[in-house]
C-alpha cells in the first residue's frame, strides 16, 4: 500500500480562490476592502521572505495589504505604539506581526497588545480562551489549516483516535483542541513521552509538530492512518552538500508505505497558512462590518 498524497498547494489555491470571491463580495458590501497590516521588524532573510508572499496573496485577492517595515534597533515602546495606532485605525481589520522579534522586544507584550479582534494569528490569549470555549474567534493559521485537509480527506472525525505530537501554543495545543470540537478523541504527546512510537501506532489521526526533522519513522504509524506533518526542517543535502532541503517531521519515505494518507514537505501544509491567514483576514472584516462570516472552507 502507498499513501495518498494530500495536495496541500492544490487545495490552498482553491481556498484563496475562494476566499478571493468572497472578498469581492464584501467589498461590494461594505464599500471598502477588507485590509492586512503586516508588521516587520528588522531584516531576517526568512521573515522578509514570508512578509513579501503575504503581500503578494493578500493584494491577487483584493485585499489591502499595509506593509510597514521598523529597522532592527526599534524599541519595544515604538512597536507597541504602532501597534495601537493599528488598533485604533477603523480601516485595518487584520494585525499581523511577524515573529521572530529582535531580542529588545518581548514577543509576549506585542501579542498582548494586539486587539483581539484584529489578531488574524490568533495567538492573543482571549483568542486562545475563546478556542477552548468553543466561542467564535480566531484560530491559528497552521491547525485551522490543517483540519481543512482533515476534513476534506475524511470528513466526520467523530470517535477517531487523534495523536498530535508537539505542544507549542502556535500548532500542538490549538491542534488538539480543535480535534477535540471535532469530537475525536485526543493524545498529546512530544518528544518526552514515553513509549512515543507505541503510542503513535494506536493514531488514526496523526499530526507530528515536533520540530524535529524526520523523527517519527514509518513503523510509527498504523497502517491506513492520515498523518498531518507540520514539521519544516533544513537538512543537508545528500546529493550536495553545499546546499539544504526541507524535511519534515516524518520520514516520509519509510511512512508512505504504512500511512493511508500523507501530507508532503514541502507542498502539504505550509501553503496552507497563508491562505488561512487570508480567511482569518475575511472574517474579522466581516465581523467589524456586521455581515456575515462565509465558510471559507
Amino acid at each position: 500500500m502507498t499513501a495518498e498524497r494530500i495536495d496541500g498547494k492544490a487545495f490552498a489555491a482553491g481556498l484563496r480562490a475562494r476566499v478571493a470571491e468572497q472578498v469581492a463580495a464584501f467589498t461590494a458590501a461594505a464599500g471598502r476592502k477588507p485590509a492586512l497590516a503586516v508588521v516587520l521588524v528588522g531584516e531576517d532573510p526568512a521573515s522578509q521572505v514570508y512578509v513579501r508572499n503575504k503581500h503578494r496573496a493578500a493584494e491577487e485577492a483584493g485585499f489591502e495589504s499595509i506593509e510597514i517595515r521598523l529597522p532592527a534597533d526599534t524599541g519595544q515602546a515604538d512597536l507597541l505604539a504602532e501597534v495601537a495606532r493599528l488598533n485604533a485605525d477603523p480601516g485595518v481589520d487584520g494585525i499581523l506581526v511577524q515573529l521572530p522579534l529582535p531580542e529588545q522586544i518581548a514577543s509576549q507584550a506585542v501579542i498582548l497588545a494586539i486587539d483581539p479582534d484584529k489578531d488574524v494569528d490568533g495567538f492573543h490569549p482571549v483568542n486562545v480562551g475563546r478556542l477552548g470555549l468553543g466561542t467564535p474567534g480566531f484560530v491559528p493559521c497552521t491547525p485551522r489549516g490543517c483540519m481543512m485537509l482533515l476534513r476534506d480527506r475524511l470528513g466526520d472525525l467523530s470517535g477517531l483516535h487523534a495523536v498530535v505530537v508537539g505542544r507549542s501554543n502556535i500548532v500542538g495545543k490549538p491542534m488538539a483542541q480543535l480535534l477535540l470540537a471535532a469530537n475525536a478523541t485526543v493524545t498529546i504527546a512530544h518528544s518526552r513521552t514515553r513509549s512515543l512510537p507505541v503510542l503513535c501506532r494506536t493514531a488514526d489521526i496523526l499530526v507530528a509538530a515536533v520540530g524535529r526533522p524526520e523523527m517519527i519513522q514509518g513503523d510509527w504509524i498504523k497502517p491506513g492512518a492520515t498523518v498531518i506533518d507540520v514539521g519544516v526542517n533544513r537538512v543537508p543535502n545528500p546529493d550536495d552538500p553545499q546546499k539544504t532541503r526541507l524535511v519534515g517531521d516524518v520520514h516520509y519515505d519509510s511512512a508512505v508505505q504504512r500511512a493511508g494518507a500523507i501530507t508532503p514537505v514541502p507542498g502539504g501544509v505550509g501553503p496552507m497558512t497563508i491562505a488561512v491567514l487570508l480567511a482569518n483576514t475575511l472574517d474579522a472584516a466581516c465581523r467589524r462590518a456586521g455581515l456575515q462570516v462565509p465558510d471559507a472552507a
